[in-house]
């Protein structure tokens, strides 16, 4: 066992690097193996020696990085973290090329690296997490990728019409302006991923279909990536229908988080029976992400934090 010792002089410093509720420093000591004690103005790193070396290397780049910014991210945490233990070539074949430009996304945290390689390898995938985690990006940017190398001929994205403690029956417009604030979070990821002049195009020529969950019943669906967004709002019976849509050569995405449900207090999310009755078949997958995957702004995490510390295991029916 050895010691090593990283000077913080400014307490703000330390706030930073610690981060909220020390959530980065427990992170530290969960992935490198060592022991961190903070007294006065010193961060102290024991354990063994290989760890202690690869952890007050990381630390410093960490510190560096403080100094010259307001907060340190979850996102900037994992990568240094990953460069330190050897994990970065694995997150780089995790990269998804969306488009026929430059622009790539890649998993930002382990989980979400996990997720990645579970869609890549299953044919239906379940992503249970909260908000912020990346479940519905990383779906649909997988959609777009495996549509651009025409391992499938649509894309089709849906959501359950479940209002979230607000009554939007009374909103003027016809039926598409009606459905649209439950799809826009979805239009919102395909929108940061593609033009709006090819968007458009493949809509109108029926290749990327953006629709409520009730439109969903009744088809069968070959070469076609499909997500359904928001599934705990689905009830046993919708998310029944909703996985039998899926025919040759397809491939379905489910996420959603279990702590947001607005379903009436009598009715079982179709989510968790879902997870409950088909994990453990070969080509399911389950994914499990938690606030660590959070990478939002900053601020997403703590509130997080701050709702799970006060509802006593009640459902948060927040956005």
């Amino acid at each position: 066992m050895i010691e090593a010792t990283l000077s913080l002089a400014h307490p703000a410093l330390a706030l930073k690097l610690f981060g909220t509720r020390d959530q980065h420093l427990r992170t530290f000591r969960d992935r490198l193996g060592v022991t961190l004690t903070h007294r006065g103005e010193a961060l102290h790193i024991s354990g063994e020696e290989a760890a202690v070396t690869r952890a007050t290397g990381a630390l410093e780049e960490l510190k560096q990085l403080a100094e010259r910014h307001e907060a340190l991210t979850v996102e900037q945490v994992d990568e240094v973290l990953a460069r330190t233990l050897g994990e970065e070539n694995g997150w780089e074949r995790a990269v998804i090329e969306i488009s026929h430009t430059t622009k790539r996304v890649k998993p930002k945290t382990p989980g979400q690296s996990r997720y990645v390689t579970a869609i890549r390898k299953h044919d239906v995938v379940f992503a249970i997490g909260p908000a912020g985690t990346g479940k519905t990006y990383l779906a649909v940017a997988l959609a777009i990728e495996a549509f651009k190398n025409r391992s499938v001929r649509k894309i089709v994205l849906c959501r359950p019409a479940v209002e979230a403690g607000e009554s939007l029956g009374y909103l003027p417009g016809d039926l598409r302006a009606k459905i649209n604030p439950y799809l826009r979070p979805l239009l919102d990821a395909l929108h940061d991923m593609m033009e709006f002049e090819q968007i458009q195009r493949f809509m109108e020529q029926d290749l990327i279909e953006v629709i409520p969950l009730a439109y969903m019943r009744g088809r069968t669906l070959n070469d076609a990536f499909i997500i359904l967004d928001e599934g705990q709002n689905t009830t046993q019976s919708q998310m029944k229908m909703f996985l039998t849509r899926m025919g040759a050569g397809s491939k379905i995405v489910v996420s959603g988080d279990v702590t947001q449900i607005d379903l009436p207090d009598h009715s079982r999310s179709g989510l968790i029976d879902a997870v409950h009755r088909l994990q453990g078949i070969p080509g399911v997958s389950v994914v499990t992400l938690d606030k660590t995957d959070i990478v939002r702004h900053r601020l997403v995490q703590a509130i997080v934090d701050a709702y799970d510390d006060t509802a006593g295991g009640n459902r948060h029916r927040s956005r």
